[in-house]
């Protein structure tokens, strides 16, 4: 099992991740079997700045400005090596662009049907949990859960 890191949280993002850490100052960690580079602590950062799941495309975009020299390629790179690590969430739609979630703490999306735009359910709005003396749970690994709502968001329902 990999030793975690904990990592100062940017105070300008309401994000506390473990519910076990009660200071706010804290909110995600690191593996410390992954090396920490330049190019992947701008990344990592830049991403940290976004509540809006970008593609690896618009980080780029945006890490760019600070790495003129960086490809999209090394990007993408270092979004799936975080996302693996599970310093990040990677969340994938059928056929469509890959987009990315700082925020690892289990939680439900909502995902526009016209625009895309990919939103976190408010707190309010819990995950299921699974009860482990569940015996349909016991003969079963569960490693994750996907909870997404799709419809259509303020902008584009017209109901503004």
């Amino acid at each position: 099992m990999a030793v975690l890191t904990l990592i100062k949280k940017d105070p300008a993002l309401d994000i506390c991740i473990d519910s076990n850490y009660n200071d706010n100052d804290y909110y995600f960690y690191q593996r410390r079997d992954m090396r920490t580079t330049k190019q992947r602590t701008v990344i990592l950062e830049q991403l940290m700045t976004h509540k809006d799941h970008p593609g690896a495309d618009i980080i780029y975009e945006e890490v760019r400005q600070i790495l003129p020299r960086i490809s999209l390629g090394t990007v993408y790179r270092n979004l799936e090596l975080l996302s693996e690590a599970g310093t990040i969430l990677k969340l994938e739609q059928g056929g469509g662009q890959k987009r990315f979630d700082p925020n690892t703490h289990p939680h439900g999306h909502f995902r526009c049907l016209t625009c895309g735009k990919i939103e976190d359910l408010p707190e309010r709005i819990l995950v299921p949990q699974l009860a482990d003396s569940d015996e349909w749970l016991s003969s079963r690994k569960v490693c994750g859960i996907n909870l997404e709502y799709t419809g259509y968001c303020l902008e584009c329902s017209g109901w503004e």
